[in-house]
């Protein structure tokens, strides 16, 4: 279905160069409501006639195009005859091709900048439109264009930088030497906005409820009468993906929940409750929790727990599916997956290899179905509301698949797991009647593998530490602790250590993600 339900409308290519930004540009296009997709930056001039896009985004990358090493378009992309965007790297490719001059820089240019607008009347202030002459961008670059290419003219500059923002009028090919896809720089989405709206003529039609309607009708033509089975976790990707597919092929659609004993508190009951009752999905309930707990007594590595949780949770899942005669699987695969896994050259290419993308075992026969491929994260949440999914599952904060047992730090025991529940549990009700829940990123408690001395009904005692973490965060690759309010952790912290058996000390951690990360193991 890859092609189906994207064929009817415009597409925007991105060429990757192998950016750390080069997804956000896709981001940002798809707020303005246009389909893109990356592709690698080597993608052929035949290929790209095929995908018939609208426009092409040249992306950033770390090399340099003068280097031995240097990353290059095709031969012929640049006589497509189709409007250009160059960023950064992109635009240092474009010139180099060109026949323009490319050198290191002097003074690099890492951060904020002030950019000039310097020619209102030139084709290329399209992307400038209803922008001041002068805003902050940011730049992060150490070669600079030193010698425009023939037909080429200056459209913007920097103190550092006198080709900032370059175009050539007749050809449709424009070129910025700063990021306007973060959020850095001031006004970039509209920057972006202008490209695909008045330079590409896109009509801007990608909606959540196209894609509903096509991402259902290219389910039933691939399944038809056929079973599809898929594992379902209660987070936000797997519940959206399971309503979609009951919406499409009903009760052909077999989900399994696999209770791995390190769930939430009463979770595996919500869940059931949530999606079987009341959205109707076709969802079983596979109680193994015995069995992953036996496994992971005594081991506190958390990288042996990661391994032992998910090889039992294919040897379980596996059991159940062997009783259907399916011919899918279901996986929420996210595009930002699909990205990661794709081998482009740079810091974008293979930050890591997901379990869900790129085939099965070789011993399961069944074709993979992945209706979200093509979303980022924000859009399946859209998705969701479009289904009628309930806010309060689709806001949920993630939930990480080995679940508890890596916030549990050292030994899993049945206690220590009851403990984790009861405070976890707490801490988030606490953020809910407060009003901060939506408010932040991901919340949650940790055990650590320590005790502390205490005094409580004026015994000493010697019990378990809880650690509260609560960030702020955009895209989770970075993060910042939530500053909570006082009173809020003070209650919290009283509810714990007076509800909680086994608890006496409470703790915040206020550590930003870099240097610390958003869970501890």
């Amino acid at each position: 279905m890859d092609d189906t339900f994207t064929a009817s409308h415009e597409v925007v290519l991105i060429l990757d160069f192998g950016s750390q930004y080069s997804h956000l540009i896709a981001r940002r296009l798809r707020e303005c409501k246009v389909y893109c997709e990356l592709q690698p930056y080597d993608l052929s001039a035949d290929q790209i006639r095929k995908l018939n896009p609208k426009g092409i985004v040249l992306s950033g990358g770390p090399q340099s195009v003068y280097a031995t090493d240097g990353l290059h378009v095709a031969e012929g992309v640049f006589d497509l005859g189709i409007p250009i965007l160059g960023i950064c790297y992109g635009l240092q490719e474009m010139a180099w091709s060109l026949g323009g001059h490319v050198v290191p820089g002097v003074k690099k240019e890492y951060g904020h900048m002030d950019i000039h607008i310097t020619a209102r009347k030139h084709p290329l202030a399209q992307l400038f439109h209803g922008l001041p002459d002068t805003f902050s961008v940011w730049m992060s670059h150490g070669d600079k264009l030193a010698a425009l290419p023939t037909g080429f003219v200056d459209v913007a500059n920097t103190a550092n930088t006198e080709h900032a923002a370059v175009s050539h009028p007749s050809r449709w090919f424009y070129g910025l030497q700063f990021h306007p896809e973060v959020t850095h720089t001031q006004h970039g989405t509209q920057i972006l906005r202008n490209f695909v709206t008045n330079v590409c003529k896109c009509r801007c039609d990608w909606s959540m409820s196209d894609f509903v309607s096509e991402a259902k009708s290219a389910i039933k033509e691939m399944v038809g009468h056929r079973v599809v089975i898929g594992a379902v976790s209660g987070g936000v990707d797997s519940t959206v993906a399971a309503v979609l597919m009951k919406e499409a092929v009903g009760d052909q659609f077999h989900g399994f929940l696999v209770d791995n004993g390190v769930m939430r508190k009463n979770e595996a009951v919500e869940v059931m409750d949530r999606l079987a009752n009341r959205c109707g999905v076709n969802l079983q309930l596979v109680d193994a929790s015995e069995k992953f707990l036996d496994r992971l007594t005594g081991v506190s590595e958390p990288e042996k727990k990661r391994k032992i949780i998910g090889n039992t949770f294919i040897e379980c899942f596996e059991k159940e599916a062997s009783k259907l005669n399916a011919d899918f699987l279901l996986q929420g695969t996210l595009y930002p997956d699909v990205i990661e896994s794709i081998s482009h050259k740079g810091p974008s290419a293979t930050i890591k290899t997901h379990h869900n993308v790129g085939g099965l075992p070789d011993h399961m026969k069944l074709k993979l179905i992945e209706p979200l491929r093509f979303l980022f994260k924000d859009e399946v949440r859209a998705l969701g509301l479009e289904l009628g999914i309930e806010r309060e599952s689709i806001f949920r904060h993630p939930f990480p698949g080995p679940g508890l047992a890596i916030r549990i730090l050292g030994d899993i025991t049945t206690k220590r797991l009851k403990i984790l529940q009861e405070a976890d549990s707490i801490f988030l009700h606490e953020l809910r009647v407060h009003n901060l829940y939506n408010e932040i990123g991901q919340a949650f408690a940790v055990l650590l593998p320590v005790k502390a001395v205490g005094v409580m009904g004026d015994k000493r005692t010697y019990e378990e530490v809880i650690t509260l973490r609560a960030v702020k965060t955009s895209d989770y690759m970075t993060a910042d602790w939530f500053d909570l309010p006082t009173p809020m952790l003070r209650k919290t912290s009283a509810r714990i250590v007076n509800e909680v058996p086994g608890v006496n000390r409470v703790t915040y951690d206020i550590t930003s993600k870099p240097p610390g990360t958003i869970e501890w193991e």
